[in-house]
């Protein structure tokens, strides 16, 4: 499934939408996935505003053999503002919970943190690539991720994102965008930005403890996921996405990340914890 596809939500009865998670390998459905179904969904009873703001909760792991079920509930609709609460669902179970407000276009006072110094994407090799330039070193469970069709493009400088590396600092820059071109409209633009945003997320605490998302004896996944959008987006062209980790305690780990456009516009900011259980 591409990404457009996976966007695209089908209606099934006022304020109830269907979707579909395409078998990438995982387990379980990709946590940005349900972020970005979930966004579309409550979009299909907004008009005449952008989302601002939303958030999540993860509740359960869901089945990508079963098609997600999005309930939106008009929880608010007001002059400037309005607010949407959905709930995605499998088999009757509450998998996901998002509340998300939506505001008409206004001006006001500006101002934003200045996008970091980095590495340009054209000095830097698709991360894909560089699994597969692994060759026999390459594990199965990476080879079977890199086969899959990719959604986003991925390039960083460091290690291979599955790679423990001791001693990293808790946190990294990554570039991304659409791997194929998304509908320009604002729903899609925020949703592709929101799939991304899941992407090498908790993996930014994990590395400063040495491991990896695929490290032996460790139990990983999101716990919930917000997100600010603060100007307009175009994923794609090429984003710097900055990510950092503050603290890890209690087997979860806390990231904060902006992502800035090619030209320094930060156009979104967000935040994700996650469970970080190290087994036996």
């Amino acid at each position: 499934m591409t990404l457009e596809e996976v966007l695209t939500l089908a209606a099934t009865a006022e304020d109830r939408y269907e979707g579909r998670s395409p078998d990438d390998g995982w387990k379980r459905i990709f946590g940005g996935l349900v972020v970005a179904q979930a966004l579309m969904a409550a979009y299909g009873t907004v008009e005449g505003r952008n989302c601002h703001s939303l958030h999540s909760y993860f509740l359960r792991a869901g089945d990508t053999a079963e098609p997600i079920v999005y309930e939106v509930e008009r929880t608010r609709d007001g002059g400037a503002f309005c607010v949407r609460r959905v709930t995605a669902t499998q088999q009757g179970r509450p998998i996901f919970v998002m509340m998300a407000s939506f505001q008409k276009l206004e001006v006001g006072l500006e101002h934003q943190d200045p996008m970091p110094e980095d590495a340009a994407p054209e000095d830097l090799v698709d991360e894909m690539q560089r699994w597969l330039a692994l060759g026999e070193a390459l594990p199965d469970f990476a080879r079977v991720m890199s086969d899959r069709t990719q959604r986003i493009e991925l390039r960083r400088a460091g290690p291979p994102g599955f790679v423990p590396a001791p001693g990293n600092p808790p946190h990294k820059t990554v570039w991304m965008r659409a791997k194929r071109p998304a509908g320009l409209e604002v729903a899609r633009q925020q949703a592709t930005l929101a799939y991304a945003s899941d992407m090498t997320f908790l993996s930014t605490a994990l590395g400063a403890h040495g491991l990896g998302v695929w490290s032996a004896g460790l139990q990983t996944a999101s716990l919930d996921h917000a997100i600010w959008f603060h100007r307009p987006i175009d994923f794609n062209q090429w984003h710097l996405f900055v990510q950092k980790s503050p603290s890890t305690s209690g087997a979860r780990g806390l990231v904060t990340g902006r992502m800035f456009s090619r030209d320094g516009v930060l156009v979104a900011s967000m935040a994700q914890e996650g469970l970080i259980r190290q087994r036996a």
